[in-house]
C-alpha cells in the first residue's frame, strides 16, 4: 500500500490523488516518497490547479481578504505552507493598516500645530510607503519560491497559529 508523501494517508491503488490532503500521487511517487522519507515537488491542487507556491504567493495579493480566502478554502485546509502565507498575509497587511491610521493621526497633529513640520513628513511618508509595497512584493517572490520566509515577530506568531 502506497501513502501520500504530504499528509501520510494511505492512498488506494491505482488513485490519482491523495484522499486525505488532495495532492496528486502516483503509484511511482507513492513508493519514491515512502522509501526516501522526503516530499517530492509541490503536486497541483484538486479543485484549482494551483500549486502550494503560488496558492501561498496569491494569499498576499489582497492582504487580509485573500489570506482568509485562503484560510477557508477546503483545498488548502490541510496545506501548513499556505495556511502559514495566509497567517502571515493577515498579520502583515492588518500591521500595515495599523501603521498607516497612527501615522495619519501623528500626522494629523502635527499639522494642525505647526503646517511646516506637516509638511516635511509628506515625503517620508511616501518613503515608508513604498517601502511596505517593496516588502509585500518579496513576501510574495518568497512564497512563490517555495520558501517559508518569517517576517520577524509576525512570521514567528503565524506559524504558531497553523501548528508550525
Amino acid at each position: 500500500m502506497a501513502f501520500c508523501a504530504n499528509c501520510g494517508a494511505s492512498v488506494a491503488e491505482g488513485a490519482g490523488f491523495c484522499a486525505g490532503c488532495g495532492k496528486a500521487v502516483g503509484p511511482a511517487a507513492g513508493a519514491v516518497a515512502g522509501a526516501s522519507g522526503q516530499a517530492a515537488a509541490p503536486a497541483p491542487a484538486v479543485a484549482t490547479g494551483m500549486t502550494s507556491n503560488v496558492a501561498g504567493a496569491l494569499a498576499y495579493i489582497v492582504g487580509f481578504i485573500t489570506g482568509i480566502i485562503f484560510l477557508l478554502l477546503e483545498q488548502y485546509k490541510n496545506d501548513r505552507f499556505v495556511r502559514f502565507h495566509a497567517m502571515q498575509s493577515i498579520f502583515y497587511s492588518v500591521a500595515c493598516i495599523a501603521f498607516s491610521i497612527a501615522w495619519g493621526i501623528v500626522w494629523g497633529i502635527l499639522f494642525a500645530t505647526s503646517t511646516s513640520l506637516g509638511l516635511l513628513l509628506v515625503p517620508i511618508r511616501a518613503v515608508i510607503s513604498l517601502a511596505m509595497f517593496g516588502y509585500w512584493l518579496y513576501l510574495m517572490y518568497q512564497a512563490y519560491s517555495n520558501r517559508e520566509y518569517r517576517i520577524p515577530f509576525l512570521g514567528d506568531l503565524a506559524a504558531k497559529q497553523v501548528g508550525q
